[in-house]
């Protein structure tokens, strides 16, 4: 029988990746990308247009193979499919030496 382990908030960091944390963040910012073309009921040709984005390079985002797209660019899509991005930068807590980058939908 396998042995269970708990894992933590960040499965990239529990699989040993490097950038975790920005994989992380890219990871939660195309999944609402995700829902709001779904919502809008876009093809992925009109979102591409939408966008500025090659369809292919849209379909692999959206497939979680986002390595080449920056978070700057993914916070431009939401901007494009009509949402506001707020950046908020605020002191760690006591409990940390350094900061932390989350992602919070409203």
């Amino acid at each position: 029988m396998s042995k269970i382990e708990k894992g933590s908030m960040n499965v990239y960091a529990d699989l040993g990746i490097t950038d975790a944390e920005e994989m992380l963040v890219k990871a939660q910012l195309a999944t609402k990308i995700a829902e709001i073309i779904k919502l809008r009921k876009l093809t992925q040709i009109q979102a591409s247009a939408l966008l500025g984005m090659p369809q292919p390079k849209l379909s692999n985002m959206l497939r979680g193979r986002f390595r080449g797209i920056s978070e700057s660019k993914m916070l431009e899509c939401l901007t494009l499919l009509g949402r506001d991005v707020q950046i908020v930068v605020k002191t760690a807590s006591r409990s940390r030496k350094t900061g932390q980058v989350s992602v919070l939908f409203a």
